[in-house]
């Protein structure tokens, strides 16, 4: 403190945290089995960039979900029509799917994510893996991920989650392959109820999510 640092010795500092990819969501159940699965988001960065004081929270841009502008890609690449254009009284086009799922009556499983325009497709895959090929919740979110979302006219990956014979057999059949760094497809936090009515949570390894039980 006594004398000047010279501006070699002056640098950045390390950032040991993690910030918030600005939509977050949540699955709930309590000892009585009444679940909540919910998804919240700011959309963008900071969303609309106007707060709140009185309420103490940004406010988002998820107008951005219209099509502004017919024809042409929103922030997350996807292209809207017509259909999706802003008018009043009217409801965008949204990704967000917090879901809720019974099976013979009876509570099944809680699933949902952020992830913009891949959200649809991770809780689907994740659905699918418990349903259909029997995984255990955690292994159904750990499972390797694909997105395609119309245009752009290709189909994304999880980094090293596929074959490269998947890969070139999908090549054959005609399928636009980006296996570029990509935006995390997805990061599912999921309840399931098992048979004998316990719970198994599975939180998404792609983020800083946990399952935890009380």
């Amino acid at each position: 403190m006594g004398k000047a640092t010279p501006s070699s010795e002056v640098s950045h500092g390390n950032i040991t945290i993690s910030e918030s990819n600005e939509t977050t969501h949540y699955s709930i159940v309590d000892s009585e089995g009444n679940a909540v699965s919910a998804t919240t988001t700011l959309n963008g960065a900071y969303g609309s960039k106007l707060y709140s004081d009185e309420l103490g929270f940004f406010f988002n841009n998820q107008m951005d979900d219209f099509s502004s502008k017919p024809g042409s890609p929103n922030s997350y690449g996807l292209v809207g029509t017509e259909a999706n254009s802003i008018a009043p009284e009217k409801r965008m086009l949204s990704s967000m799917t917090p879901t809720i799922i019974e099976k013979n009556g009876h509570l099944f499983m809680v699933v949902g994510t952020p992830g913009g325009s891949t959200i649809i497709t991770s809780v689907l895959q994740t659905i699918l893996n418990v349903y259909e090929y029997k995984m255990s919740m955690q292994e159904a979110v750990n499972a390797p991920r694909f997105h395609h979302q119309w245009l752009p006219d290709e189909v994304i990956f999880d980094p090293n989650g596929f074959s490269e014979a998947t890969i070139s057999s999908l090549r054959k059949k005609g399928y636009k392959i980006n296996l570029k760094t990509t935006p995390v497809i997805g990061k599912v936090d999921a309840i399931l109820v098992l048979p004998n009515s316990t719970l198994e949570g599975g939180a998404d390894y792609r983020g800083d999510d946990k399952a935890v039980g009380y």
